[in-house]
Parts: structure tokens; C-alpha cells; sequence
């Protein structure tokens, strides 16, 4: 597998907190959108760890396909 899979067309928001550490599934595979379910085990992605700086409604990236990983950069829309 040497692209991900597209896990969705739109973004997830998310409400994080402060100093709480996320790991954004970067392979597409995970059940726990946009979050790591370990599902990427045997594949060449790892997750990605997003730091939250401040409590808010961030978006991650669905469809993997962002150049900003792990946020949304609007990719989807031209998928």
C-alpha cells in the first residue's frame, strides 16, 4: 500500500484540548477516524501526532490526501 485510502470526503472537526497530544491516522484504514486504531500495522504509515495548543474545533484532514497534514487543507474538494 503506497497510498492511503480515503477514510472520507470531508473533513472531521473535532474538539481538542489544550496540551492533549492526538494521533491522526495517516493511512485511511483506521475505524476510529481520524484517529490510530493500530489498523496501519504491515503497512508502511505510521500515525501522525498532532500537539493541540489550545482548546478548539480543529478540522483533520478525511481524505488523506492533505498537504498539511494532519489538518484539512480543502484536497477533498477536488478528489
Amino acid at each position: 500500500m503506497s497510498e492511503p485510502v480515503v477514510a472520507a470526503t470531508t473533513p472531521f472537526g473535532v474538539e481538542v484540548e489544550e496540551g492533549k497530544s492526538y494521533f491522526w491516522c495517516a493511512c485511511g484504514l483506521s475505524k476510529k477516524q481520524p484517529f490510530c486504531d493500530g489498523s496501519h500495522a504491515g503497512t508502511d504509515f505510521t500515525p501522525l501526532k498532532y500537539q493541540a495548543e489550545k482548546s478548539a474545533t480543529v478540522f483533520f484532514c478525511g481524505c488523506k490526501k492533505t498537504a498539511k497534514s494532519p489538518m484539512c487543507d480543502g484536497t477533498h474538494s477536488r478528489l
